[in-house]
């Protein structure tokens, strides 16, 4: 149990038998009445954001999270198979489970995955990855680094924006957070 006076963004509270992270929070202290927290909560299973108001310590479920790091090993199928680095055992996840994260995700790579009373909330991918440029249009004499940007598809099929120099077969690093372009490898 978790009291509203603790609530602090990136907690996580069980309400109806779902698991929310708090976003925001406010404590107010109203001339009249009682102490109250108002808060801004997002699910863990849809993304949806709610807004809540807590009487100042209230007490509500704290979720609890199991974090593993896991190692993606292959697909098969329309599922992503991936093997705990502790007990080397297997999972099998859906493209829905691992979200719109799955465009940046190779084989060998290492992710966390969190998990909640066994069911998949979230997986972590490092914030950047390194990888390999396989369509963009061609350079041409003149491009320069400030010159603007051009759509390239990476080796994972997800397409970033690059600058103008940037060639097929060029080795890219990519911010996974926010799909940017961070430089050349």
């Amino acid at each position: 149990m978790i009291s509203s006076n603790d609530f602090r963004p990136g907690v996580t509270i069980e309400l109806d038998g779902a698991v929310w992270r708090v976003v925001e929070f406010l404590h107010v202290k109203p001339g009249k009445g009682s102490a109250f927290v108002r808060t801004k909560l997002k699910s863990a299973q849809t993304g949806s954001v709610i807004e809540r108001t807590f009487r100042a310590g209230e007490t509500v479920p704290q979720a609890t999270l199991e974090k593993r790091t896991m190692q993606h090993t292959y697909k098969e199928g329309d599922q992503y198979v991936f093997m705990d680095m502790e007990t080397y055992e297997e999972s099998r996840l859906s493209a829905n489970e691992i979200g719109d994260r799955v465009k940046y995700l190779k084989e060998l790579m290492e992710v966390n995955v969190i998990t909640w009373n066994g069911q998949v909330l979230e997986v972590e991918l490092p914030n950047s990855v390194i990888l390999e440029v396989t369509e963009t249009d061609p350079g041409v004499k003149g491009d320069t680094a400030t010159g603007g940007t051009k759509p390239a598809i990476v080796e994972t099929g997800a397409q970033v924006m690059v600058p103008l120099f940037i060639s097929v077969g060029e080795r890219i690093k990519v911010d996974t957070r926010n799909d940017t372009y961070l430089g050349r490898e």
